[in-house]
């Protein structure tokens, strides 16, 4: 019996990493996770059809963790859902190949949920490659007021207020425990059991979206999501998702198809229409940056939303799978 064998029948937490042409940032995840873990852990890596090589070179370099080189992209909800079929711990951990897990954070995560078990989803404190605080591990629910919030622009301009960011929990540094509505894909832990009597991920969301509707499925059969600042990893942010408008195409996407399911039926039609401006708005104030600063970055950003904007009659409708 090889050692991923011994791994996976003593298994408390079996770890899924989903990755897409990330070859180096993924062979470091890897690196990092069997430095850091000493509990009992089973790793599934999926490449979803990378073109960089990464298959290949997981292979080579990690013999013994088990590899599903899948010819076909099926995006990360169906990817984890695969490879989550195929698990045998207690625990999910769902990981994203852009992370690097510090400090014993999967340990420090699996006795959190053991202390906790009520909560049923799990998250940690996540940072940039500079060590500063990513605030991308944890979401409250979209609301009306909170995409009254985006679209107006307050979202961005009071930032740390948690009455206008929030979906972003503005003003929390992560710095202390917290139950959350949602927790981030970059780094989930839930109850196996839990994972199954939901049916995973919706594979309705082929990018973005997918844990926030776990979630709210989750949250209404009595889980309570929560969070740790005692695990943390550095997550990179977007590395499979390098073209920023193709990024926000289908972020807007996920959000439409959420207020089709979570919006009372009075809120959708407004909630889709104040989610359309929040493309317009950017494009504008962007512009007017640009023509009063002449910064680079102002450009791009006014380019990216103009092409997100163009781009309506594609998100708009959401996910086709809405149900």
């Amino acid at each position: 019996m090889n050692r991923s064998q011994t791994q996976a029948q003593h298994a408390v937490v079996s770890i899924v990493v989903v990755s897409y042409n990330t070859k180096d940032m993924t062979l470091e995840c890897i690196r990092s996770i069997l430095t850091e873990t000493k509990c009992g852990f089973e790793l599934i890596v999926y490449d979803n059809a990378s073109s960089d090589g990464s298959a290949q070179a997981i292979a080579d370099e990690f013999p013994e963790t088990k590899l599903i080189a899948s010819e076909v992209n099926h995006g990360f909800a169906k990817a984890n859902n695969i490879a989550a079929g195929q698990v045998s711990g207690k625990y999910l951990l769902l990981l994203n190949p852009d992370t690097v897990v510090l400090n014993g954070a999967i340990d420090k995560l699996v006795s959190f949920a053991g202390s906790r078990p009520e909560a049923r989803i799990w998250g940690g404190r996540t940072l940039y490659g500079d060590q500063s605080l990513n605030p991308t591990n944890c979401w409250g629910r979209m609301t009306l007021w909170s995409v009254t919030c985006q679209a107006f622009g307050l979202t961005s301009l009071f930032r740390d207020s948690a009455l206008f960011n929030p979906e972003g929990y503005g003003g929390w540094p992560r710095d202390t425990e917290r139950a959350v509505d949602i927790v981030s894909g970059c780094l989930f832990l839930i109850e196996r059991d839990l994972w199954n009597q939901l049916g995973g991920f919706d594979p309705a969301f082929t990018m973005y979206g997918e844990e926030a509707d776990l979630c709210l499925r989750a949250r209404a059969i009595g889980a309570h999501p929560r969070i740790t600042p005692d695990a943390e990893i550095v997550h990179y942010v977007g590395a499979s998702t390098k073209v920023r408008a193709n990024k926000l195409i289908m972020l807007l996407k996920a959000k439409v198809t959420l207020i089709h399911r979570y919006f009372p039926e009075w809120q959708r039609a407004p909630g889709v229409l104040l989610l359309t401006c929040w493309p317009l708005s950017r494009m504008v104030g962007a512009r007017i940056l640009w023509a009063m600063f002449r910064k680079p970055k102002w450009k791009a950003t006014q380019l990216a939303w103009t092409d997100v904007w163009k781009a309506r009659s594609e998100w708009r409708g959401g996910y086709s799978q809405v149900q």
